[in-house]
């Protein structure tokens, strides 16, 4: 993915209305309810070890996974963009934590061990255009679980590319940086394209401009559901990432908890 390059610089910047502290306290909430990580990083066995890692598949700049570090977890990172490690890690080194960072894509997963949890939010998983290549990173993610371990994932849907974004344009003003978001969405591929423009400042009043495409594709629970299942998860939740609550034909982000069942 020819992505996240110079975007990497002011993501932070520019994606600081996520909101990471409710979504670090939804994920800590799931997986006290239904998983068996614990926040114990310095468990002596090893099977309470490889239980209690957690895996934030696509992780970006790391913001939250420093988060679920710092309510104990084990943490570990992947992501296929060099840059947005390179700020992941750099933010480590500043703190001292302990976060095991890995460039990989996600299609291709590969761990040294089970771990106890993995979740993917931030619409990592629209990244995945194809239906097939998402079956294959839900059974690699079922192949590395622990036993009864659970992912946690949520995904833009098809409503909110066609209905909401679709062909809109974004854009943004900020002291030092600013960006148009141009979004063209295909309705036969479900294909959502958007072209970034970025201005970076770099010397007193000059600006560098830089270019980047993306490509998301939009996806429907049950769709979702049926492909978790193919892995051989089981689905415990489905909810409305937004609201908490019940899925509705309005929903614009979902998240879904699915367990390990035996492999």
């Amino acid at each position: 993915m020819d992505a996240y390059r110079e975007f990497s610089a002011v993501y932070d910047e520019l994606m600081d209305n996520v909101p990471y502290g409710q979504w670090c306290e939804r994920l800590q909430e799931l997986i006290e309810k239904y998983g068996v990580s614990k926040p114990e990083r310095d468990a002596e066995d090893a099977l309470a070890s490889e239980r209690n890692l957690v895996l934030d598949l696509g992780c970006g700049t790391g913001t939250l996974t420093e988060l679920m570090y710092r309510k104990g977890y084990d943490m570990i990172g992947t992501d296929i963009s060099e840059e947005m490690l390179n700020v992941a890690m750099e933010k480590r080194a500043e703190k001292g934590d302990s976060i095991l960072y890995l460039l990989q894509d996600m299609r291709e997963l590969e761990l040294f061990s089970t771990v106890g949890t993995v979740y993917s939010v931030c619409d990592s998983l629209n990244y995945i255009l194809e239906e097939e290549e998402l079956s294959a990173v839900f059974s690699l993610v079922n192949n590395y679980l622990y036993p009864k371990g659970i992912f946690i994932f949520d995904f833009n849907t098809v409503y909110k590319y066609e209905k909401v974004i679709g062909d809109t344009v974004i854009a943004e003003n900020r002291e030092d940086c600013s960006f148009i978001w141009e979004n063209f969405y295909d309705p036969e591929s479900e294909i959502n394209e958007y072209d970034l423009t970025l201005f970076i400042s770099r010397e007193g009043s000059l600006f560098e401009k830089f270019t980047e495409t993306h490509y998301q594709r939009g996806y429907r629970a049950e769709q979702m559901k049926s492909l978790v299942e193919r892995a051989g998860m089981k689905v415990l939740e489905i909810k409305d990432a937004d609201t908490g609550k019940e899925v509705t034909g309005e929903s614009q982000r979902i998240y879904i908890v699915a367990q390990e069942q035996g492999k």
